[in-house]
């Protein structure tokens, strides 16, 4: 096994300031002008005393100081990155190209329609290419990530039951859901109410009509769940639901399982946001950009947020201000553009042939390691999974070792850790999605590293629980980072 992150060495060179006395890294032409005495030309009491305080660096230091500690950094671009749900999936580099021509790049949103009918254009066929894809009837691309799309979607389940007369008091979430569902349910003046999953690891349907009434405005199903298990009964649900006149939001954050497979639209489902950032393969993680669009069933189109993207007779693209029931703007401008641009790009390149098979890769890649590792590691749910997997420490724990421990063993060996203690009906779970991006080689090394620290964790636990060991730094104290952070360099003090 290869370790130090796979051959690059940490720990030459850990020694972060780099200010020295003297050093520059600029070079002004020699002064023209008379030189002015800033005493004479500016109010005394917008003068600083004493020194500055900034680091003395040249531009070699600079530009050797950002690039080591880039090579810090873990990125997709670099090896597998397994975080379950979160779908870190190779960013093609045509996605690059296409988003940087001058069109887009440069466009500004208020730019008049007259020079900005391509950049409409491509966001309205993105739509039609969502509304393929996901079997919905109409598609907003405004809300800037998934979060901000489950609340859109709760937004608009709202204001159709108002229209209805009545909003409801309560959404029904599985606790296999995504753990924002109940943020935006309370953010919308809904209850939360968590529904238990069975031992299958899915939503019990016996349960689900005990807890449907005339008080229930939604339920809220990620499908495939946190598990990786998908809700086969996903048509008696929505049946159910929409028997007491509720409706079916569901998180489309795990739409890598489905993608080119199964249509959500046409299962019942009333309203799904999607991840363009996970699913699409645009840019995912450092905080952004995101992009949520939220796909709606026929009778919700109408209160999509405003603008709405329309096409007139004469096929000229523009934005109607003025739809009669939009719950209105929810962010500013027209959604990340970049970000669609990326994603209509991997559309069109994959085709739906390529959309299916990216879907089946991925599937395929999860179960291979879900059959590789089962010998090594507790799998709470026996139940097939799709796109990722769960697995526990519970064998590990018995030597002491836990899933922190298994994460942090792994940065030795070079690997990104999957997801950790998520979801939360499962202890010590480890949540692990390898996408359709790797290759048997990749996934062989990753396999081989939990089989080495299954080993270990066994014979030699302090090698896991001292992990890591090769990084820049060794275990950090967790506690003390979260409640005092250093989130900026200050000069030190004389």
């Amino acid at each position: 096994m290869i370790k130090g992150m796979r051959g690059l060495s940490f720990k030459e060179d850990l020694i972060f300031e780099k200010s020295r006395e003297g050093a520059k890294g600029y070079s002004l032409p020699k002064l023209d002008v008379p030189k002015a005495d800033p005493a004479k030309t500016i109010d005394k009491k917008f003068l600083r005393e004493g020194k500055i305080g900034l680091p003395e660096v040249s531009e070699v230091d600079v530009i050797r100081h950002f690039t080591k500690i880039s090579l810090w950094n873990y990125a997709v671009d670099y090896g597998l990155y397994p975080l379950g749900s979160c779908t870190m999936k190779y960013n093609p580099k045509i996605n690059e190209i296409t988003s940087s021509l001058p069109g887009f790049a440069d466009a500004h949103p208020y730019q008049p329609y007259s020079i900005s009918q391509g950049a409409l254009e491509l966001m309205y066929n993105l739509e039609k290419a969502l509304m393929e894809i996901t079997g919905f009837s109409r598609v907003s691309l405004h809300p800037a990530a998934g979060a901000h799309g489950e609340l859109v979607g709760m937004m608009l389940i709202r204001r159709y039951l108002e229209d209805q007369g009545n909003p409801r008091k309560k959404v029904l979430i599985p606790d296999s859901a995504h753990g924002t569902n109940p943020a935006s349910a309370a953010i919308c003046g809904y209850e939360a109410v968590e529904l238990k999953s069975n031992s299958e690891g899915m939503l019990s349907l016996s349960d689900l009509e005990a807890a449907l009434d005339k008080d229930v405005a939604a339920l809220m199903l990620t499908n495939p769940n946190t598990l990786g298990v998908f809700e086969k009964n996903i048509k008696k649900i929505c049946e159910m639901v929409h028997k007491v006149g509720g409706q079916v939001y569901m998180d489309g954050a795990n739409m890598n399982a489905l993608m080119g497979i199964m249509k959500p639209g046409k299962s019942g489902v009333d309203v799904l946001h999607l991840n363009l950032h996970k699913t699409f393969s645009t840019p995912h993680g450092g905080g952004g950009p995101g992009s949520g669009p939220v796909a709606v069933a026929k009778h919700l189109a109408p209160y999509i947020p405003k603008p709405v993207i329309e096409k007139n007779d004469k096929g000229e693209f523009y934005l109607d201000y003025n739809p009669e029931k939009s719950i209105g703007r929810v962010r500013s401008f027209n959604s990340n553009f970049a970000i669609l641009v990326r994603a209509y790009t991997y559309i069109l390149s994959c085709g739906s042939d390529g959309l299916k098979e990216s879907t089946e890769h991925a599937v395929a890649n999860a179960n291979y390691i879900r059959k590789k590792l089962s010998k090594y590691y507790d799998l709470p749910y026996e139940t097939s999974t799709l796109h990722e997997i769960i697995f526990s420490d519970k064998i590990q724990e018995k030597f002491g070792v836990t899933t922190k421990d298994i994460a942090k063993r792994l940065l030795d060996l070079g690997y990104h850790p999957p997801t950790i203690y998520f979801p939360l009906i499962v202890h010590g779970a480890l949540m692990i999605e390898p996408t359709e991006s790797e290759s048997k080689q990749e996934l062989d090394g990753f396999i081989e590293a939990m089989i080495q620290i299954a080993q270990e964790a066994e014979k030699e636990p302090e090698k896991c629980t001292e992990a890591p060991h090769n990084t820049v730094v060794g275990r950090l104290d967790e506690v003390t980072a979260a409640r005092t952070p250093i989130l900026k360099w200050e000069p030190e003090k004389e």
